[in-house]
């Protein structure tokens, strides 16, 4: 079952030039456009064929590069389409995940009117997300984005934090657990980098390493639980919790299958994964093919498979109904899907870590009852 649609209404186009970008190098996939803009045609489309399809929740989950870059007017549009197309019994909900730099008044005011959920990309204080965190200029964004955070607030529009933890960042768990508490920001996601530099012939060198990312998390975890109450949301560590308390986990790195997603370039192009948005794993694209036969197709079939690809290292692996062998990005990045999963030793040593913690905490919820998920990360953020 589709879950959502990722949406690249701008593709790859940035007015930022961070450092760690894995997304920017996609425009060699359309070498013919310098600019890169979905067009009323291809918008219409993915609305009306989204929409379609048999599922109770539309989710439409729009990223870049920089979405923004569309316009407000843009937005409007998709707005007015979703209503358009709007069956009946069927929730629409949208996202969008912004470096914030465009951010004024008025798109405060659309997200809140129209109950979007707002994601912004903030590396915690200024020396940590200015390090790698720049528009072409070479500046940095730090402030930019804090008065884009205040304007939301303002408006009373539903944001989360998302935290990119590099070669620098990862060194300062405390620091940026303090900084996002500090400003009231209790929403968060650190999602650790890792790219191949293909001119080096290695991983790059702003990466995260296995050692320093099973830290952080063993540091962050300790903040977080908090003697058994959490004063904050931190998606990976919730989504751990959901798994302890009979939940199947939240987000696709660690589900049993890939595929509860695709990607929709500008142009209409689909994709099997936000990280595999490459020639290989081009499913069509919706005005040669609907949405619901690519869906269909043998190729993202064997995208999903191939997570289920295990070595006998992780089939005999104590925590294996975790993490599922993790993301097929970062074990392909190691040699094939059947390699040990780059986050392997981390993984191991932070669930080791948090095991009894978690078993607790799992405890808990059961004098509860049933929970769903949206009420296990309302019970967290209080």
């Amino acid at each position: 079952m589709l879950s959502s649609v990722l949406i690249k209404p701008a593709g790859p186009d940035c007015n930022m030039r961070c450092t760690y970008c894995f997304y920017l190098h996609k425009s060699s996939l359309y070498p013919d456009s310098k600019l890169h803009r979905m067009s009323e045609h291809v918008l219409r489309e993915l609305t009306a064929q989204y929409m379609s399809l048999d599922c109770d929740i539309a989710s439409f989950c729009w990223q870049g590069g920089e979405p923004t870059l569309m316009g407000l007017d843009f937005f409007e549009r998709a707005i007015k389409l979703q209503r358009n197309y709007m069956r009946k019994g069927k929730t629409v909900s949208n996202t969008i995940q912004t470096n914030g730099l465009l951010v004024d008044a008025d798109w405060a005011r659309f997200w809140h009117k129209n109950n979007f959920l707002v994601g912004i990309s903030l590396d915690g204080p200024s020396e940590l997300h200015d390090a790698y965190r720049v528009d072409k200029a070479n500046r940095g964004t730090f402030e930019r984005v804090m008065r884009s955070v205040e304007l939301l607030r303002e408006h009373q529009v539903d944001f989360n934090i998302l935290c990119v933890l590099n070669d620098i960042t990862v060194r300062y768990p405390e620091t940026l657990v303090s900084f996002f508490l500090s400003h009231d920001l209790r929403f968060i996601q650190f999602i650790p980098c890792v790219e191949w530099d293909d001119s080096e012939g290695k991983i790059a060198s702003f990466s995260v390493t296995p050692e320093a990312y099973g830290e952080f998390l063993c540091v962050a975890f300790d903040i977080w639980y908090n003697d058994g109450r959490p004063q904050f949301y931190e998606r990976f560590f919730n989504d751990v919790l959901a798994v302890y308390a009979g939940y199947e986990m939240p987000t696709c790195i660690m589900k049993r299958y890939c595929g509860d997603y695709v990607v929709i370039e500008h142009n209409g192009d689909v994709y099997a994964c936000d990280f595999f948005v490459e020639p290989n794993w081009k499913l069509g694209n919706i005005l040669e093919k609907p949405l619901s036969e690519l869906l269909k197709s043998d190729l993202l079939n064997r995208f999903r498979k191939r997570k289920r690809e295990l070595s006998s290292e992780c089939l005999s692996c104590r925590w294996l109904n975790i993490c599922n062998g993790g993301c097929p990005k970062y074990r392909l990045i190691c040699g094939d899907a059947r390699s040990k999963n780059y986050f392997c030793e981390a993984y191991k040593r932070f669930f080791a870590h948090s095991h009894r913690r978690y078993l607790r905490l799992a405890e808990r919820f059961r004098t509860f009852g049933e929970l769903h998920l949206h009420n296990i990360k309302r019970y967290f953020v209080g």
